[in-house]
């Protein structure tokens, strides 16, 4: 990062006569105890809650800091500004995305997040990046670290950052367009979710977003399929809770979806994890939030 600094420079010598020379009129002799002192110089910090038009960057340089109104076109929202301390701020270089420190900014920035949109932005097509100052930046003293938030054409099939207008604050609060929904999945011929086109609750669907289950930070992003099985224990949970049936039945109700975000969110601290009904043979036309056990019967199949 580049700072801003004044420079003062005396070009010249100014020399007195060391002979019978007294001091001009108006003047002590000294020809520098008059000058303003020159202030320290400050360090660049970005400002939460402004918009940017560029996409999200994992650094930050001062030269591509270029905020914009909130009402008008962006791809990007700052929501928060934090700060490293500690051993961390001590350090040569930013904090590793991988390490302890950084988890602790990503876990502030959620948290955050989750204050200045209303709810946990991972139940809106949304996405929470952690941004950090430049080599430059940190060396001139920066510590910050910048919370951004973007939102995107879907979340389940690897869905493009929309460029809006208008500030995302409080958008999550209540229903609206940028919340998860219901979908009518279909399958590749092995199997395999394909794509998951969102539809209205009201039209046939054989899916719908049930809520977010939070993994344990020690557990490990799945890389096997026997991986999985902690994911779905944990989504089977929240699915229960959504359609209100016992946690004991939930299995021979409905299939799920685990959905967490890829592996670098997940080496950045994210340990949230999208869930979702599936019942491949599913012909609903309303949504299974509260549904109970006769809305989402046991299946005989």
């Amino acid at each position: 990062m580049r700072r801003l600094m004044t420079a003062l420079a005396l070009a010249g010598a100014v020399g007195l006569g060391l002979s019978g020379c007294a001091a001009p009129g108006g003047s002590d002799g000294d020809l520098t105890d008059d000058w303003a002192r020159v202030g320290e110089p400050e360090i660049f910090s970005p400002k939460a809650e402004a918009c940017h038009a560029a996409d999200f960057s994992e650094t930050v340089y001062l030269s591509s800091y270029l905020p914009v109104d909130c009402p008008t076109s962006h791809r990007l929202e700052t929501v928060h500004v934090g700060a490293f301390t500690g051993a961390a701020a001590n350090a040569a270089a930013p904090p590793a995305r991988d390490s302890p420190d950084f988890g602790r900014a990503y876990s502030e920035c959620d948290g955050k997040a989750r204050e200045f949109l209303g709810a946990d932005w991972r139940t809106g097509r949304l996405w929470l990046g952690v941004a950090t100052p430049s080599p430059q930046g940190w060396t001139g003293g920066a510590r910050w670290f910048r919370c951004d938030v973007t939102e995107l054409s879907n979340v389940e099939d690897e869905g493009d950052t929309v460029t809006r207008t208008g500030t995302l604050k409080g958008t999550l609060r209540a229903p609206g367009p940028l919340h998860l929904g219901c979908y009518a999945a279909t399958l590749t011929r092995t199997g395999n979710i394909d794509r998951m086109p969102k539809v209205d609750c009201g039209q046939r669907h054989n899916s719908e977003f049930t809520g977010v289950w939070r993994a344990p930070g020690a557990l490990k992003y799945p890389s096997a399929e026997r991986d999985w099985a902690v994911f779905y224990d944990g989504c089977y949970q929240v699915a229960a809770r959504y359609v209100e049936v016992p946690r004991s039945s939930i299995r021979f109700r409905t299939g799920i979806m685990a959905l967490p975000g890829g592996p670098e969110d997940w080496q950045a601290g994210n340990r949230g994890v999208r869930c979702y009904l599936w019942i491949s043979d599913g012909r609903f036309t309303r949504s299974l939030k509260g549904a109970g056990t006769g809305g989402l019967p046991m299946r005989t199949g």
